[in-house]
């Protein structure tokens, strides 16, 4: 079969040079490549289909054509969607998605390639996927990763902040195209039955996706990227960079203290202040560990951060004035990791700290971060809010230490509890990794269900509504309306 995973965020190439860099190079970008390029290993024809960007400021994105190394049925073919000689944030790529389709199409009828089935990650590629079938009738699922309502919500979105939200994150449009890539899929893949339960039967989807097919499929660690020490030794360069972090940060007499390491993107939602609060109100858990935070792109967060977006100053404002409040300095390290391959090696140095993972996100739809720190042995506490309940216990048994991250207490509560049980919770959680989340797994029950649906070819159309690039037709007052029967 050809499969194509649609994804014009623009993002891949053979090195996954910028992933750590931007907003918009998230995890669903790991999750794109680990499926594909297990599927491609299972004998597929393999594309990610993405966005081709002619932009000096990120040179590997350019080429029509890139390969990963090992990989031979697995490619990425890059085709025009609107201006291509500079990057576009997500948000700015809806007017272009109907004409990237038409490239799409274009390409493969030139090569005279048949495509079997398509997949759509976030409502980008979703939508671009209901655009293909309506053009093509090719079976396609969606995957929507995060979906906007929920993001509206988690930032206390109101018919009065609406349009100000809709402004900054163009809602109106996530919120039409989800609903679209919805509707019209074949299947919706999602990570739980939580994620399921919670996410698609929002007032803004429910209508769309009550009589949907749902699989579910968890996704899982590069079990070879993050390995557990016994496996893969930490290079030099990575123990010199932790250490040399840790001697400019970290109190003399604090140094041989367990590390809490905090590595997900400056984000609201991430909730930084509510962990660093929690950290600096209590103070027996000051006692016994210090906090590591990962940055992107930031050396040394106390000399500078001037160079930072917006929202990322305003967070790490908000963190230096705890750190004084609360008289954390000397407890408290930041690290700038740029790649997977520097954060795998990091957890696994900590894991010879007594180290542990923490995500105390406000919400979390999956969670593949903590996944991939209990690969390497590093346990972890994360946030009882999302997917990671799934994740991190079943039938009474746990895998981590799942938190309230409302009550800043528990949070604390819960890295006393691990460090009183932290061998019992490393085992778990490499334990829950190797039988329940590998991204072979992942591949085998995705190829499952595509191989039932590939020979499909209904014919739907979708009407003009959802394709409108005007103001007035995107039926924003509908949105609205919906939630004042929440």
């Amino acid at each position: 079969m050809r499969i194509l995973f649609l994804n014009p965020q623009g993002n891949f190439d053979k090195h996954d040079s910028y992933w750590t860099e931007h907003p918009d190079f998230g995890g669903q970008l790991v999750y794109v490549k680990e499926i594909a390029s297990e599927l491609s290993k299972l004998g597929h024809k393999v594309d990610i289909v993405t966005r081709l960007i002619k932009d000096d400021n990120f040179p590997a994105l350019q080429g029509q054509f890139d390969m990963y190394e090992g990989l031979d049925n697995l490619r990425i073919v890059r085709l025009p969607c609107g201006i291509t000689n500079t990057y576009l944030n997500k948000e700015q790529l809806w007017p272009y998605l109907e004409e990237w389709v038409d490239n799409i199409i274009e390409f493969y009828e030139n090569a005279n390639n048949s495509i079997d089935f398509a997949t759509g990650h976030y409502g980008d590629g979703g939508l671009a996927c209901a655009m293909l079938k309506d053009k093509k009738n090719i079976p396609y699922s969606f995957t929507g990763h995060s979906l906007g309502a929920q993001k509206f919500d988690k930032l206390e979105g109101s018919l009065e902040t609406y349009h100000l939200l809709d402004k900054k994150y163009n809602f109106t449009q996530r919120l039409l195209a989800e609903r679209t890539a919805i509707r019209y899929s074949d299947v919706i893949f999602v990570s739980t039955n939580q994620e399921k339960t919670e996410q698609y039967t929002h007032p803004l989807y429910k209508e769309y996706s009550k009589n949907k097919s749902f699989k579910v499929v968890p996704p899982g660690a590069n079990t070879e990227v993050f390995a557990p020490l016994n496996e893969h030794p930490v290079s030099q360069e990575t123990k010199q960079k932790v250490e040399t972090v840790i001697k400019r940060d970290i109190a003399t007499n604090r140094k041989n203290l367990s590390m809490i390491i905090s590595a997900s993107r400056l984000d609201p939602k991430k909730n930084h202040v509510g962990l660093l609060k929690a950290y600096g109100m209590h103070k027996e858990l000051q006692k016994k560990a210090n906090i590591l935070i990962s940055l992107r792109g930031i050396e040394n967060a106390f000399d500078t951060y001037s160079f930072a977006s917006d929202d990322e100053k305003a967070i790490l404002d908000e963190l230096m004035t705890i750190i004084t409040q609360y008289d954390l300095k000397g407890k408290v390290s930041f690290i700038n990791i740029n790649s997977q391959i520097l954060l795998a090696d990091t957890y696994r140095y900590l894991t010879t700290k007594k180290g542990i993972f923490t995500l105390t996100a406000l919400y979390e739809p999956f969670g593949l971060a903590p996944i991939e720190a209990m690969s390497t042995g590093l346990p972890v506490v994360v946030t009882k809010y999302g997917g990671p309940s799934n994740v991190l216990k079943e039938n009474n048994e746990e895998f981590g230490v799942l938190v309230d991250v409302k009550d800043l207490n528990d949070i604390a509560l819960g890295f006393i509890k691990l460090l009183n049980n932290y061998k019992f919770y490393q085992t778990q959680g490499r334990k829950r990794v190797m039988t329940t989340y590998t991204w072979q797994i992942a591949a085998k029950k995705y190829l499952e269900k595509i191989k039932t649906l590939s020979k499909k070819r209904e014919t739907v159309h979708i009407p003009n509504y959802f394709y409108s690039r005007s103001e007035k037709d995107l039926d924003k007052e509908l949105l609205r309306k919906e939630y004042l029967t929440e």
